[in-house]
């Protein structure tokens, strides 16, 4: 595990040698800190760029804004599209600098979006990951099924204008300085059948419902299951720096792996906190 002590607001010195998060109760470095077993919650800014200081993070799952006008509580998601790639290079920077020598980042984005113009969302934002430093592996595409939800046709039926459609989002998928992993524990826990159909590029599978979940933008349990045993070792340490409802943290406890999640918004803190409660295998 990490240790992580107080040095001030917002930041953070992480010992990687002890391995052990540490909460000071009395003074918590944010407020409110959320700790539960092998997972750490912390209400703070991603684009922080001193929130810590030395690399932590094996694998990183992640969905940013899509800069399309969800209504979230503390983040401004209509940015003039440039201000968005700004936005973007930020994070990515600092998941970078915040990642392992062997760190890997499963990001999940938008393949486009007609929304304040046609822009190539996807291809925008791997360009300014590896702008960064990030490294190119590959792209799954997830399949949502969705097509019926479709509403914008442009010229029906006619060459004039039509809008064309991909019912798909991107898993991207890249790595620090060198793919073979040799650090981490070494075991895995992915099936053979899992492996097999995992590593075929298209994966197939519902989205999550934002009325039953309670947040305007969840991403549904089976994504982040998949990247995390796929891509990561057990008790590796897996971050998300949008943390939102928690999936990611509450699914990376419940496949033995550690677990560090950054949200901006307290009300999704507590939404993720409680989440983690009452849906982990883990008797608190």
């Amino acid at each position: 595990m990490l240790n992580v002590i107080k040095q001030d607001k917002y930041k953070f010195v992480v010992n990687d040698v002890v391995r052990q998060i540490l909460i000071n109760e009395q003074q918590p470095t944010i407020n409110p800190i959320y700790k539960i077993k092998e997972t750490t919650l912390y209400n703070a800014d991603c684009l922080d760029r001193n929130l810590f200081d030395t690399p932590f993070i094996d694998l990183v799952v992640t969905s940013p804004p899509y800069n399309v006008g969800i209504d979230y509580n503390s983040n401004d998601d209509e940015l003039d599209y440039e201000q968005y790639l700004d936005f973007s290079e930020k994070w990515l920077s600092n998941c970078y600098k915040w990642s392992n020598t062997n760190g890997r980042l499963c990001m999940n984005i938008p393949l486009d979006k007609n929304k304040g113009g046609h822009r190539a969302v996807g291809a925008d934002l791997t360009k300014i990951a590896q702008k960064v430093g990030w490294k190119y592996k590959t792209t799954i595409i997830w399949n949502e099924g969705n097509i019926s939800r479709r509403t914008a046709w442009g010229s029906w039926k006619s060459a004039s204008a039509p809008v064309v459609i991909a019912p798909v989002e991107l898993i991207v998928v890249m790595y620090k300085d060198e793919w073979k992993k040799v650090n981490g524990s070494k075991i895995s826990d992915i099936t053979a059948d899992e492996f097999k159909e995992w590593t075929n590029g298209v994966w197939i599978f519902n989205g999550e419902s934002k009325k039953r979940i309670g947040h305007p933008a969840p991403f549904p349990k089976e994504l982040p299951y998949r990247c995390i045993k796929l891509f990561s070792y057990q008790n590796d340490l897996i971050f998300d720096p949008f943390t939102g409802s928690g999936t990611t943290l509450l699914m990376a406890q419940n496949l033995n792996r550690r677990a560090i999640g950054v949200e901006i918004d307290t009300n999704y803190c507590e939404l993720a906190k409680n989440r983690i409660f009452l849906e982990t295998n883990t008797i608190i």
